[in-house]
């Protein structure tokens, strides 16, 4: 399935499964759809998210606490494809529950659920060999994970495994807000343009307008994951839909 971003740049918005409950996750997913999102990750809460800043961990834990699993995540990906049924959809899990479930038997039900792609966190490019072909297998786009400090030979074999988008790590750390864009990503984004024709993502710190706009300066889409998922923890589950719709419209501005 392709991966679309309709403008440059294309806004990807990471939500928690689960946090603060899977109803309330549908609603903010829709409304971020709704008003400008292209893309979805949707994240399987996992107990030890250690590539996650503390907001994300925070949801996570909040979602784990209230019993939300990968069978859970997956239904709810299944009720966002009938809703929107063009939107971008792409699984984001860390490899134990999908290892739980069985790598073929993730692959064929995301599949049927109507995701465009999967993003484990953890699945490192060098060992995917049997990831790349369930996925293949099943007409799913694997997005891997490109960080500043990979050599070029590694930035290489990411493009070449990647399909939909490649997600360029804006720094090296973990997730969280950041004051401004780092300069490592536009070097970041420029190496991998020799080794791929797909759009590129930057992720991790980009929280407002300001930074959505630098990012699309060099880059295909903004990936914003910790500003919403601080946005949805301070608000009510009755307030948090139409919060994240303005926040994701006002990136557009």
């Amino acid at each position: 399935m392709a991966i679309e971003f309709r403008m440059r740049p294309g806004i990807v918005a990471y939500l928690t499964a689960g946090d603060p409950d899977l109803a309330t996750t549908r609603d903010i997913a829709l409304a971020a759809i709704d008003n400008g999102a292209d893309v979805i990750e949707l994240g399987v809460p996992f107990s030890d998210p250690l590539a996650d800043g503390p907001v994300i961990q925070r949801a996570s834990e909040r979602a784990v606490a209230k019993g939300t699993r990968l069978t859970d995540v997956l239904e709810l990906a299944r009720e966002l494809r009938a809703a929107r049924p063009s939107a971008g959809l792409v699984l984001f899990s860390y490899l134990n529950p999908v290892v739980r479930m069985g790598m073929k038997a993730f692959c064929a039900k995301a599949a049927e659920v109507g995701a465009d792609g999967v993003l484990l966190t953890d699945m490192i490019v060098e060992e995917a060999c049997e990831y790349l072909e369930a996925m293949k297998e099943h007409s799913l786009a694997p997005v891997f994970l490109a960080a500043p400090t990979s050599p070029d030979a590694r930035l290489k074999a990411i493009a070449g495994a990647s399909q939909g988008f490649v997600y360029a790590i804006s720094r090296v750390g973990i997730t969280g807000t950041q004051q401004k864009v780092a300069g490592d990503a536009a070097e970041l984004v420029a190496r991998l343009r020799q080794f791929t024709k797909l759009p590129i993502a930057v992720g991790f710190g980009i929280s407002n307008a300001e930074h959505v706009k630098a990012v699309g300066e060099f880059a295909d889409a903004a990936i914003i994951g910790s500003a919403l998922v601080a946005l949805i923890e301070k608000s009510t589950p009755e307030e948090a839909p139409a919060a994240v719709g303005r926040f994701i419209a006002g990136l557009r501005s």
